[in-house]
């Protein structure tokens, strides 16, 4: 192995799971995809030039995409984006044979489900027009600034997206009880995630098994009917259990 390479760790899987021949991860060049095997465990790894800085978009993309992918087919365990060790003696003995049992455990709990994560963004005018009706001062505050100049208007203009801000937190926070009331015959556990945008109505990640995702996503349809026109909703998946299992870090890392 040149000296400036190291070997790059995706996440844990069983020992029996095969990967495409060709498949390519993080770097500049992409490392070809391979599997380093110690007992009844297995971990997706390839050469990295630990040189060259990880951290770019497309590393990243490669990394979720890598795992994501697997977690269609078998229990995967992710590690931390920018996980290496020096070589794949030391996947198998410092990260493989050390944490057998815990990574064993987890996968066993794991089996046969996968993560799913649902994203709901309220339209904007619709949920403007909710607050101006159901607020009186909202409303008045809207008429206030219509007539005045925009550098006047500033404290009302600060007040108005204070109780818009207010209402959509509520809003967030009754929609997403209702999406995990929805769906709590069809998932076996969720994490409500941060918002990532100021209108986002939901962000919730599910632990599904694989045989209830027909009831998920028809659990789903319902509920995109009932709040057509109000929140847009996504459902992304199958993902790796990032938001359901801890990750672990190999340590050392050559150079860290």
């Amino acid at each position: 192995m040149p000296a400036h390479t190291a070997v790059y760790v995706y996440g844990i899987i069983p020992a029996d799971t095969e990967i495409e021949s060709g498949t390519t991860g993080v770097g500049d060049p992409p490392g070809e995809v391979r599997l380093v095997r110690h007992g009844d465990l297995a971990a997706l790894v390839s050469d990295v030039d630990v040189s060259k800085p990880l951290g770019r978009p497309e590393d990243l993309m490669a990394h979720e995409e890598l795992l994501d992918g697997a977690a269609g087919d078998v229990p995967v365990l992710p590690l931390r984006f920018g996980a290496v060790v020096s070589d794949d003696k030391a996947v198998a003995s410092e990260l493989l044979e050390d944490h057998h049992d815990e990574f064993t455990d987890a996968l066993n709990q794991l089996e046969g489900r996968a993560q799913y994560v649902v994203k709901g963004r309220y339209d904007e005018q619709t949920a403007l027009r909710d607050v101006l009706t159901n607020n009186d001062e909202a409303s008045a505050l809207r008429e206030q600034i219509a007539g005045m100049d925009e550098d006047a208007a500033r404290d009302q203009r600060m007040r108005l997206g204070e109780i818009i801000n207010s209402a959509v937190d509520q809003s967030r926070e009754r929609d997403t009880q209702v999406l995990l009331d929805t769906m709590a015959d069809c998932v076996e556990a969720s994490v409500v995630r941060e918002p990532t945008h100021e209108l986002d109505a939901v962000h919730t990640a599910l632990l599904v098994q694989t045989d209830q995702v027909p009831d998920l996503e028809r659990a789903l349809d319902g509920l995109a009917a009932d709040w057509n026109g109000l929140i847009e909703l996504r459902l992304l998946g199958p993902q790796a259990a990032y938001d359901f299992v801890g990750t672990t870090q190999p340590s050392p890392s050559p150079g860290g």
